[in-house]
């Protein structure tokens, strides 16, 4: 595996966070690296991410979203997905970059839902048909989550 570099984008362009992974996968659809949580714990009241947690995240060429399995950087226990409203990424040879849009869907390892920072998108103020392929990317989210497809397929049964 070889090393790969994430860059997230505010909406409007500018480098917010930069951050290196492994390439674990790469085909036409999208990359998938792997990345451990290196800032400080942060308890976001849904989750608490602690620094050596496992992420694997991909990032689809065409899609308006990212997905990142969060893994817990102990016992490797699921602790979920935080999914990102992006427009669709830039993917280099050895870089992904990603504007993001505020809008987010944590998916618990239960398959629960919760939507995040409605009201940080609505104020971005975007274009109306980015508004749409945001909520459209929401509802995909949903739907995959729904049918337990990839990368949901270790949704626990209820």
């Amino acid at each position: 595996m070889r090393p790969f570099t994430v860059i997230k984008r505010d909406a409007f362009g500018a480098d917010e966070l930069a951050y290196e992974g492994v390439l674990r996968e790469r085909n036409e659809a999208f990359v998938c690296i792997d990345a451990t949580f290196a800032l400080a714990d942060r308890d976001l009241g849904y989750i608490t991410l602690r620094r050596g947690d496992r992420f694997r995240e991909w990032f689809f060429r065409e899609r308006w979203y990212n997905v990142f399995r969060l893994g817990d950087g102990q016992s490797g226990a699921l602790k979920g997905w935080y999914c990102n409203i992006t427009r669709p990424p830039r993917i280099e040879a050895d870089r992904v970059s990603a504007e993001d849009l505020c809008l987010d869907v944590f998916v618990y390892p239960d398959g629960r839902t919760l939507l995040l920072d409605e009201d940080e998108f609505a104020a971005l103020a975007l274009p109306r048909r980015e508004e749409k392929e945001a909520w459209a990317a929401v509802d995909a989210i949903h739907c995959l989550v729904e049918k337990r497809r990839p990368p949901f397929d270790e949704i626990s049964a209820n």
